[in-house]
């Protein structure tokens, strides 16, 4: 066994660490994630059982009996839930994950201070300075990420309104939240480890620092809280893997920190924001606030019916798809791939058009295009697709408003100046479905809905597209 903990452990911990890369790798593409999948899967069960063996003479039977006992209920109740959770609620999902891993980091931070020994990190004169610095940070970080997904999660799922939630003197808050946070670790690491009202105390800040971070961002800047929460997880886990002298949860932690803060400034890019203001929180918010409150007006416009929109693709020779956060909420995209075929059997090209910001996480659009079995060689990203437009017949826009929204090139006034959009307005046609002639989440009026080649098509977006097809 002592051969084991010196040589084969931390052996083992680096192979399931390149596993874990692999699996970062294979999940960059929709046409490698089940191998990325496959390859974390495996990297995951390596460590586990590395840990497990590691533990194996030291813990006594009634121990053993608690872990198997929280890993069975935990790991039940996981299967079930993604078993029955739909793909269009996977944004959710993902939010209410990250809130247990920053929970997760709390609790063992807890449990590392008040058995230092346990944990090895016990020194002459109390808890060495370094593991107080990496309890902090995790616990704070941890705690963070608990609250903010939290509210991630309710504003996704409905359970709280979407708009932002603007709080005075945020910035000013937040600020004084982050001195408090700094001056009660200080607190922490001079007692020793002795001062567990200075720990709870800065947990406590962190926990409120979640919230006031994420109430006031809106529900059209959520792929990035998503991913933002993502990297914030993954730091509290590199954290606390030090503590805890784990390789595999080091090199865990630094990845899924580092692939989600990247992500985060890709997002960010997509969308126009500042990096630095995603960090500090609350972005967007004035933007969406105004653009929600600015006057409607009555405009004329074209609408259509399923077989208007029939007649004019099965007459095309190129459609290009635009699918948004309406076909994730309408769980139309079975419907719209059945739709796709039919138009190519009728030899119309078919392509799918994704923004880096659809949905309402990373990727959201790619995961229920594969659910229903989109061909990947017919998804293209907006960088790869957007001049094919000026030669398409037909752009057909289901439920992706403001990231088609020309006002983003056009209006130096509008919340969303600067975003790169889809430029579908160039299309020969424009098919827009939509519910009604509302606003998006950015709150803005789209002007894409008035011009003269663009046909409105309200109706619940499944609904819609199986009319077409009927029409087809």
């Amino acid at each position: 066994m002592e051969q084991f903990n010196s040589t084969w452990a931390p052996l083992l911990y680096l192979v399931s660490g390149i596993l874990f890369i692999l699996a970062l790798r294979g999940l960059s593409s929709p046409a490698t994630s089940q191998k990325g999948n496959r390859n974390g899967m495996i990297g995951m069960t390596i460590a586990v059982a590395t840990t497990i063996i590691l533990l194996w003479e030291s813990l006594d039977p009634a121990t053993w009996a608690l872990m198997i006992g929280a890993v069975a209920i935990g790991g039940t109740i996981g299967a079930i839930i993604a078993r029955k959770i739909p793909m269009t609620d996977m944004p959710q999902l993902v939010a209410a994950f990250h809130s247990l891993v920053g929970l997760a980091a709390v609790l063992v931070a807890s449990a590392a201070l008040y058995a230092p020994g346990s944990f090895g990190i016990l020194g002459i004169t109390g808890i060495n300075s370094v593991s107080l610095i990496e309890l902090g940070l995790g616990s704070a970080i941890g705690a963070l990420t608990f609250t903010g997904s939290v509210i991630a999660f309710a504003k996704l799922n409905g359970n709280m309104s979407g708009a932002p939630i603007l709080l005075p003197a945020r910035h000013l808050l937040n600020i004084a939240l982050g001195l408090g946070i700094i001056a009660l670790m200080v607190i922490l690491i001079q007692s020793g480890g002795t001062a567990h009202w200075a720990f709870w105390g800065l947990t406590a800040l962190a926990l409120i620092l979640g919230i006031t971070l994420i109430i006031p961002i809106g529900g059209a800047d959520m792929p990035v809280v998503v991913s933002m929460l993502n990297s914030y997880s993954g730091w509290a886990a590199a954290a606390l893997g030090f503590t805890l002298g784990n390789f595999a949860l080091i090199i865990t932690g630094a990845l899924v920190g580092s692939s989600g803060a990247i992500l985060s400034y890709i997002m960010c890019k997509g969308m126009n924001r500042s990096f630095i203001s995603v960090i500090l929180g609350g972005f967007g918010g004035e933007d969406a606030a105004a653009a929600a409150g600015g006057a409607k007006v009555d405009r004329p416009y074209k609408r259509g019916s399923a077989e208007d929109a029939a007649f004019i693709m099965k007459n095309a020779s190129k459609v290009i798809i635009v699918p948004g956060y309406g076909m994730a909420v309408a769980q139309a995209q079975h419907a719209l791939k059945e739709m796709a075929e039919k138009l190519k059997e009728e030899g119309v090209e078919v392509k799918y058009a994704i923004h880096p910001v659809a949905g309402r996480m990373p990727g959201h659009m790619n995961v229920l295009l594969a659910e229903a079995q989109v061909p990947y060689d017919e998804v293209f990203e907006l960088e790869d697709i957007n001049s094919e437009f000026n030669s398409s017949d037909v752009a057909f826009v289901i439920g992706a408003n403001d990231v088609t929204n020309p006002a983003a090139k056009t209006d130096k006034t509008s919340p969303i100046y600067g975003m790169p959009i889809l430029d579908v307005e160039n299309a020969r046609t424009v098919l827009f479905i939509k519910r009604s002639m509302g606003s998006g989440y950015a709150g803005i009026e789209n002007e894409l809905f008035f011009n003269d080649n663009t046909m409105m098509l309200l109706a619940d977006a499944k609904k819609m597209v199986e009319d077409i097809v009927k029409n087809l």
